[in-house]
């Protein structure tokens, strides 16, 4: 295993303007990682784009991203085993990934919750629901007032979780009820989530340096 810093400091070398970051960006690694170590999972959230960013990040961490991820020699065997032929080649085109839930794709809870219960509930209600103690949550606000996003975190501290915040330079409401905030030098919503699109890869480039060899 190589070490995770060295995607960080690719970044930092990079993207000079978010160096005042680093350690809250090494932070953030450390939180996550260690609740992946535990056998917890991530949460994520956001709005417009930075939904958009949640689904990216799920997608990232769910599969391979830099790297190819196969799967253990273990479970390919069983799969060989309950699948013949067939169980061979899932477990040859299988990737490990790490749990990594977006809260932003579930339309038909969504709309209940909207429906039913309160439109900033709608993240809340998926905190409540799926967090369980030394779990993460990502919540992704360029202002951080969304109030939805702020919810889900005030939820998710309640249950235990940790929070990392990605918000824009004043941190806005949000940042009230993280762990660490990612609060990018910018304000204008763009400029946020164009700066916000580099941490999370950093972010995770190194999760999966931690925990893959290949």
């Amino acid at each position: 295993m190589s070490d995770p810093r060295v995607h960080l400091e690719d970044l930092l070398a990079r993207r000079q303007d978010l160096g005042v970051l680093a350690d809250a960006i090494w932070s953030a690694y450390v939180e996550t990682e260690a609740a992946y170590a535990s056998g917890k999972q991530l949460l994520l959230c956001g709005n417009g784009g930075s939904a958009s960013d949640a689904e990216h990040i799920a997608g990232e961490l769910m599969k391979g991203f830099l790297k190819k991820r196969p799967l253990e020699e273990a479970l390919q065997e069983r799969l060989r085993e309950i699948g013949g032929p067939e169980g061979g080649k899932i477990g040859r085109l299988l990737q490990q990934g790490m749990p990594a839930i977006s809260l932003v794709s579930q339309t038909a809870l969504g709309t209940a919750v909207i429906n039913d219960i309160d439109g900033d509930m709608i993240f809340a209600q998926q905190v409540n629901a799926l967090g369980q103690q030394g779990d993460v949550l990502w919540a992704l606000s360029t202002s951080g007032n969304s109030r939805n996003v702020v919810a889900a975190a005030i939820v998710a501290q309640a249950r235990g979780m940790k929070v990392i915040g990605f918000t824009g330079q004043g941190g806005g409401a949000l940042k009230a009820y993280v762990d660490v905030l990612l609060n990018v030098p910018y304000v204008k919503t763009h400029l946020v989530q164009e700066a916000h699109l580099p941490i999370y890869h950093a972010l995770c480039a190194m999760l999966e340096e931690r925990f893959f060899t290949s």
